[in-house]
């Protein structure tokens, strides 16, 4: 059986990337590329459920990916994360920003943050297994508030 590479093992492969300490990245560039991979989970799980009108798969995955859900969604895992994922939510949450998402309270947009920069994380450590595991705990936990 062929071993199968995660995304960013695939793009590092492709582009030639050095491995890069994640220790000295920003936890808002951390959020920054979790923010993306994780609209791109959420966008395949929505996709391959069901093939159906965009409009109905734009409103199914705002609805998981906007500042309120990711907040409900990390609050509830707290108690799930590592030490060191736990430090890097902190750091995310605690991260100053020069904006703010629309419909969002600040406490919600720095949680976001914070659990967006765990998942960047997760994908730039390649622990993709971890982060999906996150990712589904997750939704798990909050299917009453996206139903």
């Amino acid at each position: 059986m062929e071993e199968s590479l995660d995304l960013y093992s695939i793009i590092k492969e492709k582009y030639q990337i050095h491995d890069i300490d994640l220790k000295t990245y920003s936890p808002l560039t951390l959020a920054y590329i979790g923010d993306a991979i994780y609209e791109i989970i959420i966008r395949t799980k929505l996709v391959t459920e069901a093939n159906t009108q965009v409009s109905k798969l734009h409103k199914r995955a705002s609805n998981l990916v906007k500042a309120h859900t990711q907040a409900e969604m990390i609050t509830s895992l707290l108690e799930e994360l590592t030490e060191n994922e736990m430090q890097i939510y902190k750091r995310g949450r605690n991260a100053k920003t020069a904006t703010m998402a629309k419909n969002a309270t600040m406490k919600d947009y720095r949680s976001a943050t914070g659990f967006e920069a765990v998942m960047g994380y997760l994908y730039l450590n390649q622990q993709s297994d971890r982060m999906m595991e996150l990712i589904e705990m997750g939704i798990q936990n909050v299917k009453d508030i996206i139903s």
